[in-house]
């Protein structure tokens, strides 16, 4: 597992990147019978290859649909989504299925893990749908447990479970991790330990990650801030000074 003390790449130099993904104009509205409830109003978003982006925002704000249409499960009632040169707001649903299937991987609140599948096994079974992925052994070994390949998810304490979760993200190989609320169902200390986890990928693999919370202490980790609030972007910034897990205060 990637030592804490990696540096994270300059904020500054975030602007530099290739945009990976683009979001424009992007509205959504749920309707029920005669009921509409719209939740996004005109998004315009850009994530860079390779950032560490946290979206932040309270209950309601519209942050986990927000997180949706970027990972495919769900389309805007208005504008366009753009991975590199695709619009994917215009694909079917074939198409949105290998779209998340090759480019995205999703880890949330909750593990949702195999009860009857041990660590690895929960690795392979999204393993064995991908189309370049890694071996379930290294995904374990990146996210710190290789030495529990073995146990189950019952043999699992709360954050070994999420960081089996993350590595089934991993694994896919994929090019964007989108993480919803991840730790938003363990303690403080194991908490820390899972974004620890996560900001190493980012530092030492490359990867996007896009972490949406309520919690706005994760920001200090981020190369960059969003804040949502009733279905708009209110603020975006640049963190000058992004710093490690073990060094945010709650």
């Amino acid at each position: 597992m990637p030592g804490p003390d990696a540096e994270v790449v300059p904020a500054n130099l975030i602007e530099e990147k290739p945009i990976l993904l683009s979001l424009k104009s992007i509205s959504k509205t749920y309707t029920t019978g005669d009921v509409s409830v719209p939740v996004l109003h005109h998004v315009d978003l850009d994530v860079f290859a390779g950032e560490f982006l946290v979206i932040v925002g309270p209950s309601g704000s519209g942050k986990s649909t927000l997180l949706n249409i970027v990972g495919g499960i769900d389309v805007p009632t208005e504008g366009s989504v753009s991975f590199r040169d695709q619009n994917i707001s215009l694909f079917n649903e074939q198409e949105l299925t290998r779209y998340r299937r090759e480019h995205i991987g999703f880890v949330f609140q909750f593990y949702n893990l195999v009860p009857t599948l041990t660590a690895k096994e929960n690795v392979i079974v999204a393993a064995d749908i991908s189309q370049s992925p890694m071996s379930a052994t290294e995904a374990l070994e990146l996210v710190g447990l290789g030495n529990r390949v073995d146990h189950f998810p019952s043999q699992l304490s709360g954050g070994e479970q999420q960081r089996v979760a993350i590595a089934r993200a991993l694994v896919k190989n994929p090019d964007l991790l989108l993480c919803d609320e991840p730790t938003g169902a363990l303690d403080l200390s194991t908490g820390r330990m899972i974004l620890e986890v996560l900001g190493n990928l980012n530092r030492e693999l490359g990867k996007t990650i896009v972490i949406i919370t309520h919690n706005s202490a994760i920001g200090q980790m981020a190369q960059r801030v969003v804040r949502i609030g009733s279905g708009t972007i209110a603020e975006t910034k640049l963190n000058p000074d992004p710093i490690a897990a073990r060094l945010v205060t709650w």
